[in-house]
């Protein structure tokens, strides 16, 4: 047996499940960052960032595995080109979350008391994204094995379609809790506002991540 399929078994699509498994790993970590932020331990926060970032590193390890070992070598079902498209996406998530944490770590910023709540609701349907689309990527061997059509296929388009909902609800939290936020002006100082706004768009980049990916493995499915 050669070096790649002890490394990775018979296709690409292995690792690639590994990989939307250390990005699960990851997304995990959102909520209880959040968490530690909220009760301003920060001590939690730096060791949760340290974490994050080493669970990073490794998901950048097995893509750029991925890309090395696995170029050509394989009869595929869909177009190399989509796939290292569908990968980066993938990765885009992992590269969300930690930059969140780095957010969180930059600076002590506490969040509102009235803020926690709505805060706390966007975190968890952020999350709520990410695992929706996690649960497809981790379906990608039997897809491959179906030749991305047939039963399996379809039973995908329909969870793909579930992520897509799930990121519009994430961003009509988000705008509720930018407006509530911006009518606490005269409450919040200029620079927790900037760092909330930070915070923010690192959580709206992974929504936006699992989204993107999603509609990568959708058109694979569409071509195949």
């Amino acid at each position: 047996m050669g070096l790649i399929e002890q490394l990775f078994g018979a296709s690409p699509f292995h690792p690639l499940v590994e990989h939307a498994k250390k990005v699960h790993e990851c997304l995990k970590q959102v909520r209880p960052l959040t968490e530690a932020m909220v009760r301003e331990d920060y001590e939690e926060v730096h060791r949760l960032q340290d974490l994050v970032s080493k669970l990073e590193y490794e998901a950048d390890q097995i893509k750029h595995r991925i890309r090395e070992l696995l170029p050509r070598k394989f009869f595929l079902p869909v177009a190399r080109d989509d796939l290292d498209r569908y990968l980066h996406c993938q990765d885009n998530i992992a590269d969300g979350v930690e930059d969140f944490a780095v957010i969180l770590v930059i600076r002590k910023t506490r969040i509102h008391e009235e803020l926690v709540p709505i805060f706390c609701e966007f975190v968890d349907q952020v999350t709520k994204v990410g695992e929706t689309l996690i649960s497809c990527s981790e379906e990608l061997i039997p897809l491959a094995e179906s030749s991305f059509s047939g039963a399996q296929a379809e039973k995908i388009l329909d969870r793909i379609s579930s992520v897509g909902e799930e990121e519009w609800k994430a961003d009509r939290i988000q705008r509720r809790l930018s407006m509530q936020m911006y009518q606490m002006e005269d409450v919040l100082g200029p620079i927790d506002i900037s760092f909330y706004e930070k915070m923010l768009h690192a959580l709206s980049d992974i929504a936006n991540a699992a989204e993107n990916t999603g509609d990568m493995l959708r058109a694979m499915i569409v071509k195949g």
